[in-house]
């Protein structure tokens, strides 16, 4: 018997804690409890239908319930539904990693699964550090991570350590292992004696003194290639990851790339690194990986970093490091049925056309009173809101005025979520032109309506 939404919101207000969400005021705002999807929209269990405007947290690619991807997930419930890649493989896990590394840029022929961005960066950090003790040629004990300022690579540990959002990580402040970080080249609010123009440039130069002076100690250099998401749709200037892939290579610092939210052709490629023909050493995939269906991370390495894991069992080199349910072939399943589409329908032609159609549409916020900047990479959009469009003033944080917008635009039947008060748009690649319009438009109307008054 299925329950009443009204039983539905009791259970969910008694027992379920919702991550990233204040729950004294959830409980009062009655969210939606989505049931279903079809397409682009996503269905409460009252029958209200939502446009999904950020394509459930960034990782929806086709849309929901896509007959092809359903179809390769009962094919291999036929088969089996999991089991361990401890010692053990599987078909799906292992033409997924092949097509990965074919993929990807090249080099990156080693593929090691997880279950999320965080712990695909988890993995990222863990193994770079051990290669270092264990690399052939001049074995060394590197222990620092050089990161981008303002930057967020996930939730675990390592990977806060990495990041520097103030309040996602403060808290946790004396959990976290030390890094050194160069100020993110974004030029909307530059420090007092600098002008846009010599900011990117300090930027720039920063990225060379700070490898030049740590890379003796530097296990790794973190980035999330052309925008810094969580950051709140940061995009850095052209040339800025080649610039740090070439200096990074000069001083033999291995070079981390957290393709967790630009991966998959949400920048315009199928992967950002390829926008400057940059190769990484490391690359972290996850939130499109499956097409948005299942949880599924992977780290690709080198076969350079590779080898340094190889030896007799007795020697300890081993990475002793995984989760329950790394590679689980239901969410392998997923994620090769997805690759197929993005080939079958041209999902990346699509996404040119919407990377225009949201410029066009977006433009006449440029001029908006309460609208400081409107950031776009591809179809990652991130439209930043000012109580001041000239001083850059902010909206007092206890307004919440990026929520607002979220509860205006939900009262019109469409999904978004703010980084504070940045207003992130982000459709899937497989969106029809249309309904990115749409989006577009119930956008602008929420986002009068939460700066009124």
């Amino acid at each position: 018997m299925t329950s009443s939404p009204a039983a539905l919101r009791s259970r969910d207000n008694d027992h379920v804690w919702h991550p990233f969400t204040p729950m004294s005021a959830y409980r009062d705002e009655g969210a939606p409890i989505i049931e279903r999807g079809e397409g682009f929209h996503l269905i409460d269990v009252e029958g209200r239908r939502y446009l999904d405007g950020i394509s459930s947290l960034w990782c929806n690619v086709h849309g929901h319930r896509v007959p092809e991807i359903d179809a390769a997930v009962r094919d291999q419930l036929d088969h089996v539904a999991h089991s361990t890649l401890l010692g053990l493989s599987s078909p799906p896990s292992i033409e997924l990693a092949a097509r990965l590394a074919a993929a990807t840029p090249s080099g990156l022929n080693r593929v090691f699964y997880s279950d999320s961005g965080s712990t695909a960066v988890e993995a990222a950090l863990k193994i770079v550090y051990q290669y270092h003790q264990q690399k052939r040629s001049n074995p060394q004990h590197r222990d620092l991570f050089a990161t981008v300022g303002g930057a967020y690579h996930g939730d675990t540990i390592g990977s806060v350590s990495v990041g520097s959002i103030d309040l996602f990580h403060r808290t946790y402040g004396k959990l976290l292992f030390s890094t050194v970080s160069v100020p993110s080249p974004s030029a909307l609010r530059v420090p007092k004696g600098h002008t846009p123009e010599s900011f990117l440039q300090h930027c720039f130069d920063e990225v060379e003194r700070v490898v030049a002076e740590n890379h003796e100690r530097l296990a790794a250099f973190v980035i999330e290639p052309l925008v810094q998401g969580a950051s709140g749709i940061l995009v850095h200037p052209p040339g800025y990851l080649k610039h740090v892939r070439d200096v990074t290579r000069r001083y033999d610092v291995p070079l981390i790339a957290d393709e967790v939210a630009v991966g998959f052709s949400r920048t315009g490629t199928m992967f950002a690194c390829e926008q400057e023909d940059v190769r990484p050493d490391l690359m972290c995939l996850a939130k499109g990986i499956t097409g948005g269906y299942l949880p599924l991370a992977a780290t690709l390495a080198t076969d350079e970093i590779y080898d340094a894991f190889l030896a007799d069992p007795a020697e300890g080199k081993t990475f002793y490091h995984g989760h329950t349910y790394t590679g689980n072939p239901l969410a392998c399943a997923a994620a090769l049925a997805s690759l197929d589409l993005f080939e079958k329908n041209d999902v990346l032609s699509n996404v040119h056309r919407n990377e225009q159609i949201l410029s066009e549409c977006l433009a006449g916020l440029r001029n908006h009173p309460h609208v400081a900047e409107v950031r776009q990479k591809g179809i990652m959009i991130g439209i930043e809101l000012v109580a001041d469009r000239e001083t850059l003033e902010p909206f007092p944080a206890e307004r919440r005025t990026g929520h607002r917008v979220t509860l205006a635009a939900r009262g019109r039947d469409t999904i978004v979520r703010p980084l504070g008060d940045v207003v992130v748009l982000m459709p899937a690649p497989a969106m029809p032109g249309e309904l990115v319009e749409k989006l577009c438009a119930t956008t602008c109307e929420a986002i009068d309506d939460a700066v009124r008054n």
